[in-house]
């Protein structure tokens, strides 16, 4: 699993297709449950063993999560299981997922309390998903950088 994350307008999209162009783009719906995410695939949508698919939409999704739950350590424990289907589609099904994630607040911490919620929840979809992916990239102004790289054996 790949992680692409930086700010809005960030030329995360744009990184994504440079490094995966023949990759299929899936949005998450946001009334969707985490765990049927991955269900909306319909077979012929090119992918297949060794494809990539990009999930985007998390920020949506996050949004309406907050509408529809008011704890945080139950709408966590959503994100941790999306986060398992996800891998648990890549492992089965022989794809490289990628994520593409956007950075809320960088250190600034909103006054509503919706807001102070969302910024943080997206802070830990992106520390979550970092800690199990095995590329992350930090996208700024259109530029690419790795901040962790998984080596292969004997590199």
């Amino acid at each position: 699993m790949q992680l692409f994350i930086g700010g809005a307008c960030a030329g995360k999209r744009e990184a994504v297709v440079r490094h995966f162009p023949t990759a299929c783009w899936q949005r998450i719906d946001p009334r969707a449950d985490p765990v049927d995410w991955l269900a909306v695939l319909e077979p012929g949508v090119g992918l297949e063993p060794g494809g990539a698919l990009v999930v985007t939409g998390w920020s949506a999704w996050l949004e309406a999560a907050l509408d529809r739950e008011p704890d945080d350590d139950r709408l966590r424990h959503e994100l941790a299981a999306a986060l398992a289907v996800i891998l648990e589609a890549e492992r089965d099904h022989g794809l490289t997922m990628i994520l593409v994630v956007a950075e809320m607040g960088r250190g600034i911490v909103p006054m509503g309390h919706r807001d102070r919620r969302l910024r943080d929840l997206a802070g830990w979809l992106a520390q979550d998903a970092a800690s199990l992916t095995e590329q992350v990239w930090y996208v700024r102004h259109g530029l690419v950088q790795p901040l962790r790289q998984v080596k292969a054996p004997g590199d």
